[in-house]
């Protein structure tokens, strides 16, 4: 019971994990550090080869963690999600980190927003060794510009009620690159979502992690995949039904620039065609720039970030 002689909801928080053994501690920390006294932490390491195993049985039984053997990121979440008894669910990557008043706060957004079904936060980028890079101000909620424009605010630190959830079914576990902004896009039809404007997480930058490595074909025809399907489903506005070709050609942008990544040319320069096909507006969009910026420079700019950092941290 608090103060105010209400009681608090429990809040679960699963880690799945695969070969994370560097940054894993760091991760569970981060939730025992938590000042909510209402946590349910379960941490699953997805039978990984490096010795995350020997990180978890340091814990001992201070929380619920197990290894099981390999399934994948899909199969280790859902098992998590299904394992939890929180009335408020999380995840956290095994890479990430909570701010000690993550859950406090994020649990006061959903009582001052009962209509609110997901909050998530602004957050830090760190670098491989945890130090700060630069503040992600995330934006506010839109779900016309989450389906149109693919701007998906939640990253680390996002809490959504278990009643959502129940609704929204699982993680899709034919997706492996668009896992989240499928599951948001879902998520985004049982009600909205509300921006708490603090840093409450970090999420870390390094060259091990999906962001930074080359995804296959299939992989990059996801964005479509997700799009196209949220169009055929009855259960979107009806309003946002008009908006179908300028989403499908944001959505054949974000597959171009994963094809480029791969260094598929001729799949990439297709996406790019179909998608100023169906919106040709968007040739002349800042997000045309990004996205050449991030094809060319991504990698190169954020190992430069950390080459420096390190210098200054010598």
């Amino acid at each position: 019971m608090n103060s105010s002689g209400t009681t608090r909801p429990l809040v679960s928080i699963v880690i799945p994990s695969f070969n994370h053994e560097r940054y894993l501690a760091a991760a569970i920390d981060s939730v025992l550090a938590q000042d909510y006294p209402h946590v349910e932490l379960i941490v699953i390491d997805d039978g990984s080869t490096d010795r995350s195993a020997e990180v978890l049985r340091r814990y001992g039984t201070r929380f619920h963690w197990e290894v099981q053997a390999n399934q994948g990121q899909v199969a280790t979440q859902n098992r998590g999600w299904l394992m939890s008894r929180g009335e408020i669910l999380a995840y956290l990557s095994a890479d990430d980190v909570l701010l000690p008043q993550a859950v406090t706060r994020s649990v006061s957004c959903l009582r001052s927003n009962p209509d609110a079904v997901l909050s998530y936060c602004d957050f830090n980028l760190i670098d491989p060794n945890g130090r700060f890079i630069r503040r992600i101000r995330t934006p506010d909620f839109s779900y016309r510009d989450m389906v149109v424009k693919m701007i998906c605010p939640p990253g680390p630190g996002a809490f959504f009620r278990r009643s959502a959830f129940e609704k929204t079914g699982l993680w899709d576990d034919g997706l492996r690159t668009m896992l989240d902004y499928d599951y948001w896009l879902r998520l985004g039809l049982q009600g909205r979502f509300v921006r708490i404007a603090e840093v409450l997480a970090l999420y870390r930058v390094h060259p091990g992690q999906e962001t930074f490595s080359r995804m296959n074909e299939r992989m990059s025809e996801e964005p479509v995949r997700v799009v196209s399907r949220l169009f055929d489903s009855p259960a979107l506005p009806r309003e946002l039904l008009a908006f179908k070709g300028e989403a499908l050609s944001n959505a054949h942008l974000s597959s171009a620039q994963l094809h480029l990544r791969g260094r598929r040319y001729g799949l990439g320069m297709r996406s790019l065609r179909q998608a100023f096909q169906l919106c040709p507006r968007n040739l002349f969009t800042w997000r045309m720039v990004r996205l050449s910026v991030n094809v060319l420079f991504n990698r190169t700019i954020h190992r430069a970030l950390w080459r420096i950092n390190s210098v200054l941290h010598r």
